[in-house]
């Protein structure tokens, strides 16, 4: 995740170009697990654009985590969030090795096109499982390197990389998105997979033993 503001700025105004779609459709899939009064981690949020669509799909009554370890970028997102009058978004300045999540409370952790950013992953995410409830899900959007500023930046990752990594650091692949043209849109949990939460999904890739 960068420290560099006019990158991020730049990053994020691209990501929130080219994925609107990813998010309307995410939410409209997953309405039945995007419950009201829910709690949901939006890790490296950038400038909030991900973050206030889903304080809209969880309600007032639920509670949506900006996490991101720019302190720039944090402190633009306090703002408005205290602008456009959103009580149930916190933002979080988090460290680069833990996001500082509340223990066992977040039914769904969100992170767009940050993974690629992340040192030890397998590391990250497994201490990031003491933060999810037990049916708790891990949605990754990132990018597949198809585009011109993910190969000149190393903005990218492969979906078998992804995978891989996250089924070492104990999770399971509940299932996959490929409507996407420049990012790969995966879903993990740390359960069993719940009934109807692979509508529209690929379900390939392996899972933990």
């Amino acid at each position: 995740m960068s420290n560099d503001v006019s990158e991020k700025s730049f990053f994020t105004g691209i990501r929130a170009e080219s994925q609107e779609e990813a998010v309307a459709e995410y939410v409209r899939i997953y309405r039945s697990e995007l419950e009201p009064g829910d709690r949901v981690a939006d890790l490296g949020a950038g400038g909030g654009y991900f973050s206030f669509r889903l304080a809209d799909a969880v309600g007032p009554g639920g509670r949506v985590y900006a996490v991101d370890v720019d302190s720039d970028m944090t402190e633009l997102l306090t703002d408005r969030v205290a602008d456009e009058g959103y009580e149930n978004v916190e933002v979080i300045l988090a460290e680069f090795h833990d996001p500082l999540l509340p223990d066992g409370q977040i039914d769904l952790l969100f992170t767009s096109n940050t993974y690629h950013h992340i040192q030890d992953r397998v590391a990250y995410f497994t201490n990031l499982r003491k933060d999810l409830k037990p049916d708790g899900r891990v949605a990754v959007i990132e990018l597949n390197g198809s585009s011109w500023f993910a190969r000149s930046f190393g903005h990218e990752t492969a979906l078998e990389t992804i995978v891989e990594e996250m089924v070492e650091a104990g999770y399971r692949l509940d299932g996959r998105f490929d409507y996407l043209e420049r990012q790969h849109f995966a879903i993990f949990s740390v359960g069993k997979s719940r009934e109807g939460v692979d509508r529209g999904l690929r379900l390939d890739g392996p899972t933990p033993p």
